[in-house]
């Protein structure tokens, strides 16, 4: 069973995490700038190891179900690493939201018990956004393959500096 106690690595575990989103954020506002990305990710992982545990870090980006998101996540802070901060960006959020999807409800009721925030929440338009699945379907994975694979041959064409007119970046499933 997991200890709830706040001990000294569980403290710096969630100001690295938070460090982590401060610098992705940060990366995204100065134009997908890869230098911040790529600190924010780095940080970002290892302050999710130091809160939880290296082996329950281990453990939930192992699992079966999991696997989706964490080759997706990867595969995303490769390209981030190697230049290409978009495309990167898309595969690890849609990593992001695969690895993450089962902590939804728990973020949801804990948003609703901010002062303020939880009364935006409780709001009729919020509510029905809350309620919708948010699972993975293989519709989503087949609109985001298409969507990497049109940006990954935009990215090819502008590298050989070829006309991108005929360049379709969302092919329909």
């Amino acid at each position: 069973m997991a200890s709830f106690e706040m001990n000294d690595l569980k403290k710096i575990g969630l100001g690295l995490t938070g460090f982590g989103i401060f610098f992705s954020f940060l990366g995204i506002i100065f134009f997908f700038d890869k230098g911040f990305l790529a600190m924010g990710n780095i940080l970002f992982i290892s302050g999710v190891a130091l809160t939880i545990g290296l082996k329950s870090t281990m453990q939930f980006f192992m699992k079966r179900q999991n696997f989706k998101g964490t080759i997706s996540f990867g595969v995303g802070f490769f390209f981030l690493v190697i230049g290409w901060p978009i495309i990167g960006m898309v595969l690890e959020a849609y990593g992001f939201i695969v690895l993450f999807s089962g902590f939804w409800p728990t973020l949801a009721v804990f948003l609703q018990r901010i002062p303020i925030v939880g009364w935006l929440f409780q709001q009729r338009y919020i509510r029905s956004v809350k309620n919708l699945p948010m699972t993975v379907t293989p519709t989503m994975t087949c609109m985001m393959y298409h969507i990497v694979q049109s940006l990954l041959e935009h990215m090819l064409l502008i590298q050989r500096n070829l006309p991108v007119q005929h360049l379709v970046l969302i092919s329909e499933v």
